[in-house]
């Protein structure tokens, strides 16, 4: 019996090319959460001023909120290997996940309002009167809030 050894190629330039994308990813993704992490100090800086820019504020979360997107879409492009997918697959799977996303608000506005009307009695007036007018229960000696 003879042993029959074969020699692979070790093709290096499909390595290399390999290596400088997760590379390139990894440096765009630590630059965006760096930019993600100086808007984040600057919310907190302008929340600890006397009287805060709420339009600004604003503004700079939806920024934080369109990089995390940004963040994200990329993450799926070069990790999961969707960017080299062809068009129809991936809109496939990106409408469904879009209409996920419009799902989670409208569930989260929906039990806002839930909470909202439940806690009024379901909107009526004497009720919220009533309750404001109601002194608070007294503390035993002992006891914690």
């Amino acid at each position: 019996m003879s042993a029959i050894t074969t020699a692979h190629a070790i093709d290096t330039h499909h390595d290399d090319a390999q290596v400088k994308r997760i590379w390139k990813a990894f440096w765009v993704l630590l630059i965006l959460t760096i930019i993600e992490l100086a808007l984040g100090l600057t919310i907190y800086n302008l929340d600890k001023a006397a009287t805060p820019n709420e339009t600004l504020i604003l503004g700079i979360k939806g920024v934080i909120c369109i990089l995390t997107l940004a963040k994200a879409f990329y993450i799926i492009s070069i990790f999961m290997h969707l960017g080299d997918e062809v068009r129809n697959f991936v809109l496939t799977l990106g409408i469904p996940a879009t209409l996920f996303i419009w799902f989670i608000f409208v569930f989260i506005f929906d039990g806002n309002s839930f909470r909202n009307l439940r806690n009024t009695d379901a909107g009526s007036r004497p009720y919220i009167e009533q309750v404001q007018q109601q002194p608070a229960p007294a503390m035993k000696a002992g006891e914690k809030n």
